[in-house]
C-alpha cells in the first residue's frame, strides 16, 4: 500500500509506549493497539515506519510484525505457545550427535556440550545426548524444569524465543539468546553445525543460501528484539 502518514513518532500510554502515525496510534493486524513496553523498541518501530518510502512494504516492518505477533497471536495463546516452545526439549538439535565423521562428531561436542553444560548449571535441567536420530525420551524434571523457564518470560519475549527456537531447532539455543549467553551469529553457526560441515564437503546450492540467509535474519531479528526489550 502507498504511504498515507508523514511522520511516526513515539508517545507515551498505559502500559508503555505507542508509535503514532500523524498523531494516530499504531494498530495491530487485529486492530489492538500496538503497545510496547520499552521506548527503545516504540522508537525503532517508529524508524521502520519513518523509513518506508512511497510504498509501506510489510516485509520491511520486521519489529512491527513480531510485536504485533506478541499482541495478536502470543497473549491470548500464551499456554499454547510456551507448551510449543518447551516442546522442543523433548527432541533438541543440540542432544542428537553423529558418530560419523569423527570430525563433525568431534565439532558437534566442543561446541555444543558447553551450552548443554550451562543448561544443567542454570536451570537444573540435563539434557541426555544420544547418537543418531531415534528420540531419546529426556528426564520428565528437565522438561518440567525448562517448561517453567520458558513460562516465565512476558509476551513480548516469547514471541522472541518463539521465533529463535523455531529458526535453531533448538530452546537450549533459544534460551542462551535469551539469557545473552550466545549472539545472534553465535546461536545461528551453533544451529547450522552440521549443514556448515556438508556445505565445506559439498558446497552450498543457492536454495540452500536463500534458506539459510532467511533463517539467520530471524535470529538476528529476534535477538534484536530482545535487545530493544532489555533497553527499555
Amino acid at each position: 500500500m502507498k504511504r498515507f502518514y508523514q511522520t511516526a513518532t513515539v508517545a507515551t500510554a498505559e502500559g508503555g509506549f505507542i508509535v503514532a502515525l500523524d498523531g494516530k496510534p499504531l494498530r495491530t493486524p487485529a486492530k489492538q493497539a500496538l503497545v510496547v513496553g520499552s521506548r527503545a523498541l516504540a522508537e525503532a518501530i517508529a524508524a521502520e515506519w519513518q523509513a518506508q518510502a512511497g510504498e509501506v512494504r510489510p516485509n520491511a516492518l520486521p519489529l512491527t510484525r513480531l510485536a504485533s505477533t506478541a499482541i495478536d497471536l502470543v497473549t491470548p495463546r500464551r499456554d499454547e505457545i510456551v507448551a510449543g516452545i518447551a516442546k522442543y526439549a523433548g527432541t533438541d538439535l543440540l542432544c542428537y550427535r553423529a558418530t560419523h565423521p569423527p570430525e563433525l562428531a568431534e565439532r558437534q561436542h566442543r561446541a555444543w556440550q558447553p551450552l548443554l553444560d550451562w543448561l544443567e548449571a542454570r536451570y537444573g535441567a540435563p539434557l541426555g545426548v544420544t547418537a543418531g536420530i531415534v528420540p531419546r525420551p529426556q528426564p520428565e524434571a528437565s522438561l518440567a524444569a525448562l517448561g517453567a523457564a520458558v513460562a516465565a518470560h512476558d509476551a513480548m519475549t516469547l514471541a522472541a524465543l518463539h521465533l529463535a527456537t523455531a529458526s535453531c531447532g533448538s530452546v537450549v539455543l533459544a534460551l542462551a539468546l535469551v539469557e545473552q549467553r550466545i549472539d545472534a551469529e553465535t546461536a545461528f553457526a551453533l544451529s547450522q553445525l552440521d549443514e556448515s560441515f556438508e556445505i565445506e564437503q559439498w558446497g552450498e546450492d543457492e536454495e540452500q543460501t536463500r534458506r539459510r540467509a532467511a533463517l539467520r535474519e530471524d535470529v538476528r531479528l529476534a535477538a534484536r528484539f530482545l535487545e530493544l526489550l532489555r533497553t527499555g
